[in-house]
């Protein structure tokens, strides 16, 4: 079956295996996320279900945003996300999908966007090292340093790590294990570190390499 579910993070804590073993974890509150709509192959060119997530107010939304939500027949939602899935019969209009469609042991893939560092030099962005600090370097010891060749071929070859914006991407983390599923407080514990800031809403689908 064809799974997925938005959620929120949390932060990250530990807990304890069986054997005693500590195993790091990400907590996520996912869902509950209401299915707002269904595109199918006839009528739309593709299979997907777009959901929901974090319930607000209609005023938060405009006409056509919210329009959508009323033709469901569910709450006004700040999140909307479409997943493309080959079988929707597990999926209606108006029901939700919760944390329950996930168990312990699955494989899911995480995806969100990263922290947002501004524009940053090399070192920061890149991981690279300073220049010297004492034979007649001057100040200049956290700039990128050479470029490139002179007369030929007078460029700067595409994809030279140079500063520039830091952060703030999609970023897909693949084939982390669920840990726990906590149906009381619609949370998943996911094993590892995932993209994004405490707060930061996350798409957690099952993995394709399951």
């Amino acid at each position: 079956m064809n799974k997925a579910i938005i959620g929120k993070k949390l932060g990250m804590t530990q807990v304890f295996s069986a054997d005693g073993k500590v195993i790091p974890v990400t907590v996520v509150e996912a869902g509950p996320c209401p299915i707002v709509q269904l595109k199918t192959v006839e009528k739309d060119g593709y299979a997907a279900v777009k959901l929901g997530f974090d319930e607000v107010r209609e005023a938060v939304l405009n006409k056509p945003e919210a329009g959508q939500f009323k033709k469901a027949g569910v709450a006004c939602q700040r999140v909307l996300k479409e997943f493309r899935f080959d079988d929707l019969s597990a999926y209606e209009v108006g029901k939700f999908v919760t944390v329950e469609v996930f168990a312990e042991g699955d494989k899911v893939d995480v995806a969100g966007t990263t922290k947002g560092h501004g524009f940053a030099g090399v070192i920061k962005r890149w991981n690279q090292h300073r220049l010297k600090m004492t034979h007649g370097t001057g100040p200049v010891h956290r700039e990128v340093g050479s470029m490139g060749s002179i007369s030929d071929p007078s460029r700067v070859f595409k994809n030279k790590h140079m500063p520039g914006h830091y952060g703030n991407e999609k970023v897909t983390v693949q084939n982390l294990e669920i840990v726990k599923v906590d149906t009381a407080r619609n949370a998943l514990l996911i094993k590892g570190a995932i993209p994004g800031a405490v707060g930061g809403i996350v798409t957690i689908s099952k993995s394709v390499k399951a």
